[in-house]
């Protein structure tokens, strides 16, 4: 089997017809065609088309290589779960049921080690049922919410699994949201995505398989306390009792302040690492289709259009968008009373009015105000609950015209979709200038590359500051903590990803290395 890469499609051209298409594409007859991985090439607004990658089996296929540039052999590594065969005197625990926790346990179910996760939120079902009434002005549920619960704070999120890292892992992460609901079209996509809709059933199918495999998951079972003796982990307190473990996956995610308060008591070393705040911005999804599509922008074979960008400015500060959500929505994912937190959310639709994206400015430890541990989850901290107080408890909202013109902030051709309610707010009473000053000067520069991006009419929401950890917990070449035995930290808590998918992955390698090392 060959796979021709930098195949050039019109976007009328029939994919259930593949072979015929491709037969015509390289003059030559084939046995099969399908379809391997597909993205939009938007470059010339005058030729938007797709670009793929097809599998094709040919009679012929030496010929075919040498005849075409774009053709090799197709050699798709698969990944092997590991299998543990041995005996063990407590089962591995996994702290948080996110991205990280979800696959790291699925790798110790599937290895036969029966894991048992502990998540301090509730099931997706419950957490669903108590975000919808957070959206509708029901109170705030500490440990249910947008951040903490089954899933993850990805699961109410676009469900994003493009990323930057190789690892043949990730293909395996493809397949396995695939396999538990997610469809084949994100083993296609470019830039696959699920939504938010999808996932809640997704991370339901996924737990079922860890408890088929002889694991456990346990809901509203916050840690409490990591106990040790001579250095090394004996149990685990969590939902108010103790269990006996000495392999313990820390993947609470990087909204778990408390835990990083736990680990800096208990000695556990850390550093402090650069994160990024600043707000979401919303503009119509029409505009931002037309945009980069050009007159192509209605047509039915694109998606909503999305988009990535950044910009290095002359004082040294990194701006960019991140967590772009075509079709989506601006989400209030607070975690903690008196303080509010925004972030972006999309179905798998992906066809609501608005497109938004976080805009974010670099924040570096020597921006923060001492080299305590835990300085940047107190920036956070503080930058929250000004938001909170300047807008008496709504969602801080103003317009690009009002922050970078100087404009009265008012509602025109964008409408703000964050709920229960918002207010508009002067944003320098929430973020720090070094913030303000970067979003002024970047803004007009993004508009350079998407024309509009910069318009009056676009509705900035504050403040997004949960979009990475301040914190890395140090750990070794083989994941092991560097001051805690059998402590594995993992994932974007951590500090060793950046979205669901790498994520994932992380989990994945440090599930691998408990299987290793209890060999």
């Amino acid at each position: 089997m060959l796979i021709i890469n930098n195949v050039n499609l019109p976007l009328g051209t029939d994919f259930l017809n593949l072979k015929s298409v491709m037969e015509g594409h390289l003059k030559n007859p084939l046995k099969t065609a399908r379809l391997y991985k597909k993205s939009v090439d938007a470059r010339k607004k005058d030729n938007v088309h797709f670009c793929c990658s097809v599998l094709v089996e040919a009679n012929n296929e030496q010929q075919l290589l040498r005849k075409n540039k774009n053709a090799s052999v197709f050699n798709e590594k698969e990944y092997v779960n590991p299998v543990f065969t041995g005996e063990i005197k407590h089962r591995p625990v996994v702290v948080g049921f996110g991205p990280a926790g979800m696959f790291a346990a699925l790798v110790l179910a599937r290895a036969g080690l029966k894991p048992l996760v502990l998540e301090r939120g509730q099931d997706a079902d419950t957490r669903k049922a108590d975000v919808e009434a957070f959206f509708k002005g029901g109170p705030l549920k500490t440990d249910s919410n947008v951040q903490f619960g089954e899933g993850g704070a990805g699961t109410f999120s676009d469900g994003k699994l493009n990323t930057g890292i190789k690892d043949v892992r990730c293909r395996a992460v493809l397949k396995a949201f695939a396999q538990f609901g997610a469809g084949d079209k994100i083993l296609i996509d470019a830039k696959p995505h699920i939504g938010t809709d999808v996932l809640i059933n997704v991370v339901k199918n996924i737990r079922s398989e860890i408890i088929s495999l002889g694991g456990e998951v346990c809901f509203n079972a916050k840690l409490q306390k990591i106990n040790t003796e001579n250095g090394e982990i004996i149990s685990v307190t969590a939902g108010g009792r103790e269990i006996p473990c000495d392999k313990v996956i820390l993947a609470t995610g990087h909204s778990a302040r408390d835990v990083f308060s736990t680990l800096k008591e208990m000695g556990v070393q850390m550093v402090q690492k650069p994160f990024s705040m600043g707000v979401r911005i919303e503009h119509r999804q029409d505009d931002i289709n037309r945009a980069l599509y050009g007159k192509f922008y209605n047509h039915p074979a694109l998606s909503a259009a999305d988009y990535k960008m950044a910009v290095h400015l002359n004082s040294g500060r990194g701006v960019y968008t991140f967590c772009m959500c075509p079709g989506g929505e601006v989400i209030n994912s607070s975690s903690e009373e008196g303080g509010i937190a925004v972030n972006g959310m999309s179905q798998s639709r992906r066809d609501g009015e608005n497109a938004n994206s976080a805009l974010l400015v670099n924040v570096n430890p020597e921006d923060l105000e001492s080299s305590d541990i835990m300085a940047g989850c107190y920036l956070q901290q503080r930058v929250e609950k000004a938001a909170y107080n300047i807008a008496n408890g709504a969602v801080p909202i103003t317009t690009v015209g009002q922050l970078v013109y100087g404009e009265k902030a008012e509602i025109t051709r964008v409408k703000p979709t964050v709920k229960p309610k918002y207010a508009f707010a002067d944003f320098t009473g929430i973020l720090p200038s070094f913030i303000t000053d970067s979003l002024k000067e970047a803004l007009p520069i993004f508009d350079n590359k998407i024309k509009g991006f910069a318009d009056s009419s676009a509705i900035l929401t504050a403040p997004e500051t949960r979009s990475s950890s301040p914190i890395r917990i140090l750990r070794d070449e083989n994941y092991h903590s560097l001051s805690l035995c059998g402590l594995y930290p993992c994932g974007e808590g951590a500090g060793y990803a950046g979205g669901i998918m790498s994520a994932a992955v992380d989990g994945m390698r440090v599930a691998e290395q408990i299987v290793k090392d209890l060999m």
